[in-house]
C-alpha cells in the first residue's frame, strides 16, 4: 500500500497527471484501493476553473520597453503582448497553424495569393469592433523601407495586400510560401486597431482575453480579464501579473516564498531540490529551442571551412546535454530543425565527438597553432559559460586552443552578438524549417549570425518555400539540413527544453513547446485547481 499512497501523493501535489496515476496504480494492480474522493478531486482539477490572480515572474523585461509591437524583443514583451492582443493565426501545442481572428484561409496553386476570412462580432477593449481596416493597418505597422520592426524581415515577402470586403484580406506574395499561415502568428504581428500611433500603443489595446490595467515597463504589468472576449474555454484568471525578474536565483525565491506563481526559464543547476519540494511543480516541455555557437564566416579564421568541421568534431555534445541541460534536452547535429519537427532530417548522419577527426580538419586548415577565442556570457542562455568551459576542454583533447573570453550580461546581444568572431548563442526556434531557416541562414536574413552565404542553400531555401507536394518538400528541406550541417558557420551542440516551475495549484493541458510558457499563452491556457 505504500506504493499507492506515494502515487496518491504525487498525484495530489501534481506531479503526475491523473491518465499517469490511473496507468501506474492499475500496472500494480491497486485500482480497487483507489480512494474515490482521490479521483472526483483530481477529475475536477483537471477541468478548468474561474477565479484568482495569475502571478508570473518572467525573465527579460527593459525600463525602454513599448506595447507597439514592433519594438518587443523579449519574453517579457511577448507574454504581454499576448495577454491583451491576438494574431489572425495561433499555433497549438501539436505545431500546427490553427484559426485565431482568422476564421479560414486558402491560397492559389501556387501558394502566392492567401485569402484570410476573419472572424465577425470580434471586439477591441475600446468596443470598436474588428474588421479587414484593422488588419491591414496592423500588417502594414511592419512592412516599408523604413521599417524599424523587429518583424520587418518576415514581412518582407508580402508584396501587396488588399481588403477583398469587410471580413475578407487578400495577400499578395513575392513568391510562394506554403507556410505563410505560419507567419501570421508571429507575436509581433498582433492586431491593433486603426490608427494606433503614439502614446495610443501605450493603452495596449487588442482583442485578447485580458484588458491592460497598468503598465511599468521592464518591471511590471496588471491586466484583468475581458468580460467579453470571444474564445470559449480560455480567460480563466480573474487577473494576471506579470513581474519581469531578471535573476533566475530570484525568480526562484519568489515562487518559493510563495510571492509568485509561476515563473519561466528555471535553473536546471538546481531542478533536483525543486523536486523535492511539495506544492511545487517543473513544467518540462519539448521545443525547438536549441543553443548555438556562431562564427562569422566572413572572417578568418571561420571563412576556412576546414576550421569549421574541426570545431563542430571537437565538441562533446551528450557530455554537453547531460551536464547543461541536465538531461532535459538532446544532442544537435549543427542545424536548427528540431527532431520533433515536421521535416526533420531523421536520416542525416548524426556528428558525435571525435578528437582525431577534429584533429585532422585543423590541421588541414592550417591554424593549428592559433588560439581561437570564445566570447561567453549567461545572458546567452543559462549556463552559457559553463558550456564554452566545457567546449575548451574537448577541443584541448584534439590540441585545439581555446580561450574562454567572459563577457558582461549587460549589451551581450547589442555588443558581442553578431559583433564577435565566435560567441555563444540561443534561439528559441521556429514553427517551421522555412522560417528558422529564413531568420537566421538566408544570405539576406537581418539576423544571418553568421554572415553566411551559400549559393545551393538559397536556391533550395526558395524551392522549398512554395513547393507543395509534400515529398519533394521534404526532400529540399532535407539537403538544406545536411548544407548548414557540412558546410554552415554554426556548431548547434544541443536543443533545449523548455522548463518552467509553478505552484501545484496551477492546471493546464499540452502545453506547446513553439515558444515558452505554453508558446507565451499561460496566462490565457492556464487556471487554478479551485
Amino acid at each position: 500500500m505504500s506504493a499507492l499512497k506515494e502515487l496518491e501523493r504525487l498525484l495530489t501535489e501534481g506531479k503526475i497527471t491523473r491518465r499517469e496515476f490511473m496507468t501506474r496504480v492499475s500496472a500494480l494492480g491497486l485500482m480497487a484501493a483507489v480512494s474515490p474522493a482521490i479521483l472526483a478531486k483530481s477529475a475536477k482539477a483537471a477541468r478548468p476553473q474561474k477565479g484568482g490572480r495569475m502571478r508570473q515572474g518572467v525573465a527579460g523585461g527593459s525600463t525602454t520597453d513599448s506595447l507597439d509591437p514592433a519594438t518587443m524583443t523579449d519574453a517579457m514583451a511577448y507574454n504581454i503582448n499576448w495577454q491583451i492582443r491576438n494574431c489572425l493565426v495561433e499555433v497549438d501545442h501539436k505545431g500546427h497553424p490553427i484559426p485565431e481572428l482568422a476564421e479560414s484561409w486558402d491560397s492559389s496553386p501556387d501558394a502566392v495569393r492567401w485569402a484570410f476570412k476573419l472572424r465577425q462580432g470580434v471586439e477591441f477593449h475600446n468596443a470598436k469592433t474588428m474588421d479587414a481596416e484593422d488588419v491591414l493597418f496592423s500588417i502594414n505597422h511592419h512592412r516599408g523601407e523604413d521599417s524599424k520592426s523587429a518583424a520587418k524581415g518576415i514581412v518582407d515577402p508580402i508584396a501587396d495586400i488588399k481588403i477583398d470586403a469587410k471580413h475578407t484580406i487578400v495577400f499578395t506574395l513575392k513568391e510562394g510560401n506554403a507556410d505563410f499561415p505560419f507567419i501570421l502568428s508571429d507575436p509581433h504581428l498582433t492586431i491593433v486597431p486603426a490608427g494606433t500611433s503614439g502614446a495610443d500603443w501605450e493603452k495596449g489595446l487588442g482583442t485578447g482575453a485580458y484588458i491592460l490595467d497598468s503598465h511599468e515597463p521592464g518591471f511590471r504589468a496588471l491586466t484583468k480579464r475581458n468580460p467579453n472576449y470571444w474564445k470559449e474555454g480560455r480567460a480563466h484568471f480573474d487577473e494576471v501579473e506579470t513581474i519581469g525578474i531578471a535573476d533566475v536565483t530570484a525568480r526562484a525565491t519568489a515562487l518559493n516564498t510563495g510571492q509568485i506563481d509561476a515563473m519561466n526559464r528555471f535553473e536546471l543547476k538546481t531542478i533536483h531540490l525543486m523536486k523535492r519540494v511539495r506544492g511545487l511543480q517543473i513544467i518540462n516541455v519539448i521545443g525547438y529551442k536549441h543553443f548555438s555557437v556562431p562564427m562569422l564566416t566572413d572572417r578568418e579564421p571561420f571563412n576556412n571551412n576546414e576550421v569549421r568541421m574541426a570545431m563542430k568534431y571537437a565538441v562533446d555534445r551528450e557530455y554537453m546535454v547531460k551536464q547543461i541541460l541536465r538531461g532535459f534536452g538532446t544532442v544537435g547535429n549543427d542545424h536548427p530543425i528540431a527532431p520533433n519537427q515536421k521535416y526533420y532530417a531523421s536520416d542525416l548522419q548524426q556528428r558525435h565527438y571525435d578528437p582525431d577527426k577534429a584533429k585532422f580538419h585543423m590541421k588541414k586548415s592550417g591554424m593549428s597553432d592559433y588560439t581561437f577565442k570564445l566570447h561567453a556570457a549567461d545572458a546567452a542562455f543559462g549556463g552559457a559559460v559553463d558550456a564554452a568551459v566545457l567546449y575548451k576542454e574537448h577541443a584541448a583533447k584534439a590540441d585545439i586552443k581555446i580561450e574562454v573570453i567572459r563577457e558582461p550580461n549587460d549589451g551581450y546581444w547589442s555588443n558581442v552578438w553578431m559583433k564577435k568572431p565566435w560567441v555563444m548563442c540561443y534561439w528559441s526556434g521556429r514553427a517551421t524549417a522555412d522560417w528558422m531557416f529564413s531568420t537566421a541562414y538566408a544570405a539576406d536574413a537581418a539576423w544571418n549570425d553568421t554572415f553566411w552565404k551559400h549559393e545551393r542553400f538559397n536556391k533550395l531555401l526558395k524551392e522549398a518555400r512554395a513547393e507543395l507536394d509534400e515529398k519533394k518538400r521534404h526532400e529540399l528541406y532535407v539537403e538544406c539540413q545536411k548544407i548548414v550541417r557540412d558546410e554552415g558557420g554554426v556548431v548547434i551542440p544541443m536543443f533545449a527544453n523548455w522548463i518552467e516551475a509553478a505552484t501545484t495549484k496551477i492546471r493546464f493541458e499540452n502545453p506547446a513547446g513553439n515558444w515558452e510558457m505554453d508558446g507565451h499563452r499561460a496566462a490565457e491556457r492556464w487556471w487554478f485547481e479551485s
